[in-house]
């Protein structure tokens, strides 16, 4: 297994909306946003994740995007698929439907709302593990799933060839996880991405690189190069812009300041709700600071 593709910036794609609601994916927008992060140089790219509002996408939908991404990127970057669901049997049906394309392989939450004991999320990554042959990614987001994947827990998985990297959202362990396992840890938290960078992270998925990737390439560099006075420096001129696109669910923000650029439209799918008019300003007004970068 490869696993030094992952490694760098990762972008977790939004899919772009239109119709009532966000009933219909906007199918010319999101080639656009491909051809556009490629071109910015970005590491890999992953659809129907929760940027993407994969957890409210149809199967179809999930399979279109993934189609799509890894038809555009082939030869350029890596591809992951964001899959998941509460039901373990839910979760590896999602991933058969997936897996004849050639994704570099699947980012994946222990399963949500149930709160398992560590010994069923083994159970779980174990199980899906064995009906693929792609790496998946291990994905901690105990705000949004309700439980933490422990340090042994994810230790065990990684003894496993099947399990590359993780996704590593809970900012407390962040600093910590890089010297406490042996898979690559990808900062999950966009307002951690240098403490994780500099604790040994492999890199980021940040849903905020939408906006300026070249930023979080150019942040990676210089802390590969050991520079970290400019990294510091870049950084917390970011961090402004950072903390706006979260202040409201994600990716509500996110895809106001999309709109801004004329990149996409602002459109999320019910019951997410338009980003707020007070906020979409002050995201303008940061986006003209950040943009003179």
């Amino acid at each position: 297994m490869n696993t030094a593709i992952f490694e760098g910036v990762w972008v977790p794609l939004v899919t772009p909306m239109t119709g009532a609601n966000g009933a219909e994916i906007d199918r010319n927008a999101f080639a656009r946003l491909v051809d556009y992060y490629l071109a910015a140089g970005v590491n890999g790219l992953v659809v129907a994740g929760t940027t993407g509002e994969g957890t409210l996408l149809s199967d179809d939908e999930r399979r279109w995007l993934a189609e799509v991404a890894c038809h555009l990127a082939r030869g350029h970057a890596p591809v992951l698929a964001g899959v998941g669901a509460s039901d373990t049997a839910n979760a590896a049906r999602q991933i058969r439907a997936l897996d004849d394309l050639p994704l570099a392989g699947y980012l994946v939450p222990p399963p949500y709302y149930l709160r398992p004991s560590q010994e069923g999320i083994l159970w779980h990554y174990r199980s899906l593990a064995a009906g693929t042959r792609r790496p998946l990614v291990l994905y901690n987001v105990p705000l949004r799933t309700g439980v933490t994947l422990g340090v042994e827990t994810i230790r065990e998985l990684a003894s496993h060839e099947s399990f590359a990297a993780i996704k590593e959202c809970d900012a407390h362990p962040l600093t910590r996880l890089p010297s406490q396992v042996t898979i690559r840890v990808l900062c999950g938290d966009d307002m951690q991405i240098l403490p994780a960078l500099r604790a040994g992270a492999a890199g980021c998925i940040s849903a905020a690189a939408h906006v300026r990737p070249d930023l979080y390439l150019k942040l990676i560099r210089y802390v590969r190069e050991g520079d970290m006075d400019h990294a510091s420096t870049l950084f917390n001129g970011m961090k402004p812009l950072i903390r706006r696109l979260f202040s409201e669910p994600n990716p509500v923000a996110i895809k106001a300041a999309l709109a801004s650029l004329g990149l996409c439209t602002p459109t999320v799918r019910r019951p997410l709700m338009p980003c707020s008019t007070a906020l979409h300003k002050d995201i303008d007004a940061q986006l003209e600071v950040t943009m003179a970068f």
